[in-house]
Order: C-alpha cells, then structure tokens, then sequence
C-alpha cells in the first residue's frame, strides 16, 4: 500500500476551517467540494492514458486522453457523496458507482447495506471516496468489494486517517494488488469510541445534519 499525504498550503487552510466545530454545513460542504479537487489531483497522477492525434491551430501533434476503460468513482455512502463532486469535476469521464455502508457502533464493523458497482471491474482503474479512514474497517471492506470483482487498482480518497487505520489496510490488502491511499493528513490517533484525534467529527453529519 502506498501513502499519499498531500502537502500544500490551500489544503491545510481548507482543512483547518473544516476542522473548527463553528464551521456550517453549507461552508462545510463547500469546502469538502474544493478539498476533493485537491486531492484528486494528487490522486490521478498516475491515471491510464492512451496517444491521441490531433490537429491545432497550428499543426498535427500527439497529446494523450484518458484511455479505455474508463477510470470508475466509487463513494462510500452516505458521507462519501459528498466528495464525488469534487472527484468527478477532475474526471468528468469516469463512471460512477455506489457502496452504501455503515460502522456499527458497538461492535465497529463495517456493515453493507447497499451495492452498485458492475460486476466485472477487470482493467478498471478505481477511486474509493470516504472523508475519514479511522479503524480502516470500512475501507477494507469496501476494497474487498472491488478485488472480488476483479479490480487490482485501486486508489482511496480519504480527508483525514489515523495511524491504526492505515496499518489495518495495509496488513489487509498484503501483496493483493496495488492499493494507494490519498489524504490530507494523517492525525494523531483514535480515541475510545474510535473517532480521529484532533479530527473534524462525524463527517456525515456534518456534511448533512444529523439524521
């Protein structure tokens, strides 16, 4: 597994204001939107291209395009919907599916409750969004998910992670496939009830009020 911390003065001002308490659903929201853009940049350095041949104004020359098939975005529900905005404003192109899944709060095991993603993922570069990779339960789930359909590429986009967390996918996924893993930053720790120390908080509800 490979870590990508993405160092640059507009995300940690971005992430600052998303980690202070008063900060509003709407500038949440918001903030999380242009965060995402951020990190998909980072997170698409290595995206499949194919040489295309086009003529500018000027001359015939070789450029590049995204090649076949095309890349597939996968939000983690309900929190992860609110980075896919921000994700596919990179990516206009990619498909899009969908994990609805859920920690359990007593026992912290990821729970699936929803799944639309193709059956057959082989050759698919994919793109996992969830805001906080805390336990890492829920991300190796949802990795699961993919390798089982034949994904070997995958890339997490993630806002914030904890150290315990990121141990756990990578001792999970081994020499599985090729797995990278793009936040922010990496906090400090999990408290008692397993939320990131310094954190933001929930960031479903915070995204979306508390439900």
């Amino acid at each position: 597994m490979r870590l990508h911390v993405a160092n640059h003065p507009l995300v940690t001002h971005k992430l600052t204001v998303l980690r202070d308490k008063n900060t509003q659903s709407p500038t949440f929201r918001l903030l999380v939107d242009e965060l995402v853009t951020l990190l998909a940049y980072e997170a698409t350095r290595e995206v499949h291209t194919e040489p295309v041949e086009i003529e500018t104004p000027v001359t015939t020359t070789t450029g590049a395009k995204l090649a076949d098939p095309r890349p597939l975005v996968v939000p983690i529900l309900r929190a992860g919907l609110g980075m896919l905005e921000g994700m596919t404003r990179l990516l206009p192109t990619a498909e899009v599916g969908f994990l609805g899944m859920q920690r359990d709060e007593e026992t912290l095991e990821a729970i699936t409750y929803a799944n639309r993603l193709p059956e057959d993922l082989s050759g698919r570069q994919c793109f996992l969004l969830d805001p906080m990779l805390a336990t890492g339960g829920t991300l190796v789930a949802a990795i699961d998910y993919l390798l089982a359909r034949g994904a070997r590429d995958v890339t997490a986009v993630c806002l914030l992670a904890a150290p315990e967390g990121l141990k756990v996918v990578e001792d999970h996924v081994g020499d599985r496939a090729d797995v990278s893993v793009v936040v922010a930053a990496v906090d400090e720790r999990l408290n008692e009830k397993a939320y990131i120390v310094p954190g933001l908080g929930d960031a479903g509800d915070r995204l979306y009020g508390i439900v």
